[in-house]
């Protein structure tokens, strides 16, 4: 089979590799899509390996159809699948609880920009954070794929969306259910007393973020675009009762994963098959084309999902 290589950091190259051997409990999907997550940029930057036994290819989800069969999955199905890498690829071979229907509804292309989002929102606001019907959510990167999702998603559970964005991207966000856009170079979004944050940023929204929680809040970092390290005023975070937590998908162990595939497919996949979340794309490009997928992403040129497709 092809697929994309790093030969050297910062660089792709489609290449022949071995076709992936399935170990038992797993099942080899052909792939007909996946999509450009930041992970895969920090991975063909050399700061950001696989996880022992994954592919060493990027890409952390796929759709396509069932090439040999694992658990319920059968020769033939259309599938999308969370893997710990190897979406890039022509072939790629995943633990079957990690895989997933298309849902009703989306199409087998699409799908390949679902599994990676689906299962990060859903562990970290359902999850992690227990959102509720009535809270407000402060998603921060609200045009992005987890964050077009993260919109939806939390609409859907009755919350109020606050969503941080470039303004050129706010009325798209109002479209997927966004009650109120702040525009991250301008606005101050200290005071929306949220009782859940989701936050890609990291270190440099640290203090803003602790300042901007509600009593009771729960601030959940599943991304460092921002930086690593910054002082945190455990005093704020003791007078508000608010709680901070760090998260990561890829590195989780393969029967948390699973669960999280699990809660996915009962709780979101009804959401899509009715249309009351639809998948974002805002484009696709042909697989050989990685290297300049990933450019849009890295400059944050996008709304939704980037895909690539074999």
């Amino acid at each position: 089979m092809y697929a994309m290589t790093i030969p050297a950091k910062g660089e792709l190259a489609w290449s022949e590799v071995p076709d992936p051997v399935p170990a038992e409990g797993e099942a080899v999907i052909r792939i007909a899509a996946t999509a450009v997550n930041r992970a895969d940029l920090l991975q063909v930057a050399g700061v950001y390996p696989p996880p022992p036994g994954a592919p060493p290819y990027p890409g952390l989800e796929c759709s396509g159809v069932v090439e040999r069969g694992a658990g319920p999955w059968q020769p033939g199905d259309e599938v999308c699948a969370l893997l710990g890498g190897g979406g890039y690829a022509e072939l790629v071979a995943v633990d079957a609880a990690h895989v997933l229907p298309v849902p009703g509804g989306v199409d087998l292309v699409t799908a390949g920009g679902l599994p990676e989002v689906a299962c990060t929102v859903w562990s970290n606001l359902t999850m992690v954070a227990g959102l509720r019907a009535g809270e407000t959510v402060l998603i921060h990167g609200g045009g992005s794929g987890v964050g077009t999702f993260a919109i939806q998603y939390a609409k859907a559970l009755g919350a109020r969306v606050v969503a941080t964005a470039r303004a050129a991207k706010h009325e798209r966000l109002r479209e997927l259910g966004a009650d109120e856009c702040l525009d991250y170079t301008s606005d101050d979004f200290t005071d929306v007393g949220a009782d859940v944050i989701l936050d890609i940023i990291g270190a440099a929204y640290l203090e803003r973020n602790v300042r901007a929680l509600a009593t009771g809040g729960r601030l959940v970092v599943i991304g460092l675009q921002g930086g690593t390290k910054a002082e945190l005023n455990l005093g704020a975070l003791l007078a508000k009762r608010a709680s901070v937590t760090a998260t990561a998908l890829r590195s989780r162990p393969a029967a948390e994963k699973a669960a999280i595939v699990a809660g996915v497919r009962r709780d979101m996949w009804p959401l899509l098959a009715s249309g009351a979340i639809r998948p974002v794309v805002d484009r696709t490009l042909p697989l050989a084309e990685a290297a300049a997928a990933q450019r849009i992403v890295s400059a944050n040129e996008h709304v939704g999902k980037v895909l690539l497709v074999n």
